[in-house]
């Protein structure tokens, strides 16, 4: 028995501290990683602050709140695959890192802030690429990449798009007070009604329900989780959606103000029908969702030779 046991021992030399080494040199791999994307944030912080700052004082941006909470439980979802992928740094990471540099500085030089702050997000997929892998970063790259929706968009960009949604929301509520009999005519971005004028200001543009319905498109779409022509089926359609409830609220808000007076187009009442109208949106892309479930059950069930002759 001995000397079977020394002719076998050749034959596995090591196998367990080949296993060992590897494992230590992937919790090695994990920590230097954690230890960098730590150092990261905190390079960025003054950054981070300001941004955060943002998004509790432009209305537009305050859905920026649930986009870190969203993309760590994106990733963590994921712990299975995480704990299974070989973990293989790539130089490929310098990619990303560098253009995080490069874009940092061409902030800083035009203090632009879309910049300085989209930096962060390119630094940590340049780190993860960099010091876990391309496997890990396959994994990853959804809650990365997710992260970019918590920039905001310059204001010199947000002016040239509100604005032609300010003229959509209106031309579109006119036509609905016309159809109802209530006479109303637009001039730029205000409605002339026959009591009053209303005044479809930047914040009523529908900018800020489209920002905020675009982010939950994407969410949808991922827990949707069916094939990418549907997932993009969802996340465009936000932007009609968005557009289409923002010229009803316009509607509803002309009506009011038609049949009660200029004072429910201001306060609670208008805030409470912003709500409203960003329930029905919500309502509108969760029965999509539902739809294009539905649409896909049965093109399977059709295609599928078993469930045709039962």
């Amino acid at each position: 028995m001995v000397e079977r046991s020394a002719d076998l021992a050749p034959n596995d030399p090591g196998a367990p501290g080949e296993a060992a080494d590897q494992a230590f040199a992937a919790r090695g791999a994990v920590l230097r990683a954690a230890v960098a994307l730590v150092a990261a944030v905190a390079l960025y912080v003054p950054i981070l602050y300001y941004m955060v700052l943002h998004w509790s004082h432009v209305e537009d941006y305050s859905h920026g709140f649930l986009i870190v909470p969203l993309a760590v439980f994106f990733a963590w979802e994921r712990r299975d695959e995480l704990r299974q992928a070989s973990i293989k740094p790539s130089w490929l990471g310098l990619f990303p890192l560098v253009l995080g540099s490069l874009t940092l500085a061409i902030g800083r030089l035009g203090t632009e802030l879309m910049n300085m702050r989209g930096s962060f997000v390119l630094t940590l997929i340049g780190l993860v690429l960099l010091l876990l892998g391309r496997r890990v970063f396959r994994i990853l790259a959804f809650p990365l990449l997710f992260l970019f929706l918590m920039i905001p968009l310059p204001e010199s960009l947000l002016n040239v798009v509100a604005f032609p949604l300010q003229l959509i929301a209106a031309d579109l509520a006119v036509n609905g007070l016309f159809w109802l009999g209530i006479p109303a005519m637009r001039v730029g971005n205000i409605i002339h009604l026959a009591n009053t004028s209303l005044f479809v200001a930047d914040a009523c543009s529908g900018l800020r329900s489209l920002m905020a319905l675009i982010t939950l498109g994407v969410v949808f779409a991922y827990f949707f989780r069916k094939g990418l022509v549907e997932r993009g089926l969802i996340v465009l359609s936000a932007i009609p959606i968005a557009i289409l409830v923002n010229a009803f609220r316009v509607g509803l808000t002309g009506i009011l103000t038609y049949r009660f007076g200029e004072q429910v187009a201001k306060g609670w009442i208008h805030e409470t029908q912003g709500l409203f109208t960003f329930g029905i949106a919500f309502l509108l892309l969760l029965a999509e969702a539902s739809l294009l479930s539905k649409l896909r059950t049965r093109s399977r069930r059709r295609g599928d030779p078993a469930e045709v002759q039962s």
